[in-house]
């Protein structure tokens, strides 16, 4: 049985940059994901103070996980490699990265770059 991939960043925003990454967040949730095949869910949080963001997604199964990385690599990586990949990068800190449910080889190899926890499922469900 297929099972779901969730995966949580945590990020640490630098002061100042907080409108800006929310502008960025309004742009990936918008259409991009909405008719995405396996995509359950995808959202981010952010402290009232915006100094804290948390990216959340949760994929279908592995395979769904994997086709995720593919379009946003396709359709954001000009705009991330210009002028906002430089100012914002430099000033965004990856302090977290947990995935959900997944031990499969495959997306541990596509995620190892986030050095992330990996956390299998001691109990619960998911529909």
């Amino acid at each position: 049985m297929a099972r779901p991939v969730g995966l949580v960043l945590e990020i640490q925003v630098q002061p100042g940059l907080s409108d800006e990454l929310r502008a960025r967040m309004d742009e990936r949730v918008g259409k991009p994901y909405v008719h995405e095949p396996g995509v359950q869910g995808y959202a981010w949080f952010m402290r009232a103070d915006g100094g804290t963001c948390h990216l959340e997604e949760c994929d279908a199964d592995a395979v769904a996980a994997l086709a995720h990385g593919q379009p946003f690599a396709a359709r954001f990586a000009t705009r991330f490699a210009t002028r906002f990949a430089t100012r914002v990068r430099s000033r965004l800190m990856l302090a977290r990265c947990t995935v959900y449910r997944s031990l499969d080889a495959a997306v541990q190899a596509a995620l190892s770059v986030l050095s992330p926890m990996y956390m299998g499922q001691a109990a619960g469900f998911h529909r």
